[in-house]
């Protein structure tokens, strides 16, 4: 059967859920920057369910920034593609209609989407360090050369601020509706730190004018995403295959659960993403402190310690004993720095978190997670750290983390095997690191990266004597072993 005809009810299998309305009947009202796996089982899905809860136009113009081959491969489909949901009970499959095309690679093409006058909301995955913003001082990050690229020729854009600014000013000259701009990748206060970047950029590249029409003009909500959603396999395209008897180059798979909690600051309107569960407030705040600290930051700290002790995917993690306990530990004692929540009781959360990690359907690479860790660690690990002091609560759960973080940046396991340190400072990391590194030296080192571990922890004597202390046995004796002193000492924080 043609991958052309996917998504067609006859074609499919009763495991099979075609999008219950017709693609073709909706237009377009979203151009979507970072076209990856997550946004397919995340922000589309939450779209084809609004699609088919009210006939309006928001379907998604998906933008590939750096790779053709996702874009080619979708839009030989019609855009259609396959998320398939797997867990213990087996696996189903969904085809989802909210796409309309993918732009391969290309700024111009991006621009003119954006410029386009019934586009009115962008949403952005693009990981991070994606963004070209320093996240200390919500600045653009001039040292990022698609910045520098943007700042110097600031009429043909390449980069995600490059882009916004310039659609803002291109839209603004032509009397079109201002976009209303939500990021969707996991930094605190995302879109605060999206909208300073945006006016800061816009101030540098066009002056202070289109700085503050941006400023009282283009609304930037703040939010909160949540679904384990793996890089796709051949097996992922395999069991596609079978589902739906369909061919699908660009098939995807994850975990049942999915979350978005979303600031409720739409000027210019917004698909009915509540039909898909969706949660609209005032304040993303409190929901993302947990899900950074309790999620995030756990599943950093297992993304090394599993990685160093041979657990290639999470679920791995989950069955090693001693992993699992400090995956708990760190949880609850992310937990306990937390305000209480309403409808969001942390010990439930918990033990939610550790049967989705605990999916034997996923196969989410422990390797995977570790990427970036520059990036992630600051809101994941080292915040909270800081506020662990300052409520008098232990830091040991947090040192853990960063100090198996230390041990990673050495780039190889403990038997030898050496793999590639996958992180924007990579380069900073390797020419840091002694030539023969002992706890002290390696501590040292990293502590001395400019502008990452906060200059109050690093100087905290319980911060540095914890990190040592973890840092000593997992170089002297191995990380398995490591990982096992520190979870019989884990009691005290065995669960929230």
């Amino acid at each position: 059967m043609s991958a052309a005809r996917l998504g067609t009810k006859a074609a499919l299998g009763p495991l099979v859920q075609a999008p219950a309305y017709d693609p073709e009947q909706r237009g377009e009202g979203i151009v979507h920057l970072g076209f990856g796996a997550f946004h397919r089982a995340h922000q589309a899905v939450y779209t084809d369910d609004a699609l088919a809860a009210a006939p309006a136009d928001w379907r998604i113009v998906g933008v590939s920034l750096r790779s053709a081959d996702i874009a080619r491969e979708i839009n030989a489909q019609d855009a259609r593609y396959t998320v398939i949901e797997r867990d213990a009970s087996g696996s189903r499959a969904r085809i989802i209609g909210a796409v309309s095309r993918v732009i391969a690679a290309d700024p111009a093409a991006t621009l003119a989407a954006l410029c386009a006058p019934q586009i009115r909301i962008v949403t952005i995955t693009v990981t991070e360090k994606g963004y070209g913003i320093d996240l200390a001082s919500h600045a653009p990050d001039r040292a990022d050369p698609a910045v520098a690229a943007d700042l110097a020729t600031p009429e043909a854009p390449r980069g995600v601020l490059g882009l916004l600014v310039e659609a803002s000013r291109l839209r603004r000259e032509a009397g079109h509706l201002p976009l209303t701009i939500l990021s969707c990748d996991n930094l605190p206060a995302n879109g605060v730190v999206l909208r300073d970047g945006v006016i800061g950029f816009a101030r540098a590249a066009r002056g202070d004018a289109l700085a503050e029409w941006i400023a009282q003009t283009i609304a930037f909500p703040c939010s909160m995403v949540d679904r384990i959603t793996p890089a796709p396999s051949a097996e992922t395209a395999s069991e596609a295959l079978r589902l739906t008897g369909c061919e699908d180059r660009a098939a995807i798979e994850t975990e049942p659960f999915v979350q978005w909690v979303i600031e409720d600051s739409f000027p210019t309107g917004r698909p009915q993403w509540d039909a898909g569960g969706a949660l609209f407030v005032k304040d993303v705040a409190g929901y993302e402190r947990m899900k950074l600290t309790m999620l995030n930051g756990s599943h950093s700290m297992l993304a090394y310690a599993g990685h160093l002790t041979g657990c290639t995917y999470v679920r791995d993690v989950m069955q090693t004993p001693a992993l699992a306990a400090l995956v708990r530990r760190h949880m609850a004692a992310a937990a306990a720095l937390l305000d209480p929540l309403p409808g969001a009781p942390f010990d439930a959360y918990a033990e939610a978190l550790a049967q989705r990690f605990a999916n034997p359907s996923i196969a989410h690479q422990t390797f995977q997670i570790a990427t970036d860790g520059t990036q992630k660690l600051p809101q994941r690990i080292f915040e909270p750290a800081l506020l662990a002091i300052a409520q008098g609560r232990p830091l040991r759960p947090f040192a853990f983390a960063a100090a198996m973080w230390m041990r990673f940046c050495l780039g190889r396991q403990d038997d030898g095997t050496l793999y590639e340190l996958r992180d924007p400072r990579a380069a900073q990391i390797k020419a840091a690191l002694p030539e023969q590194p002992d706890a002290a030296s390696l501590s040292a080192a990293l502590h001395g990266l400019p502008g990452l571990i906060p200059e109050t922890l690093g100087k905290n004597p319980d911060w540095r004597a914890a990190i040592e202390e973890i840092l000593t046995v997992a170089l002297e004796q191995g990380s398995l072993a490591c990982v096992e002193q520190e979870a019989a000492s884990a009691n005290t924080y065995s669960h929230v």
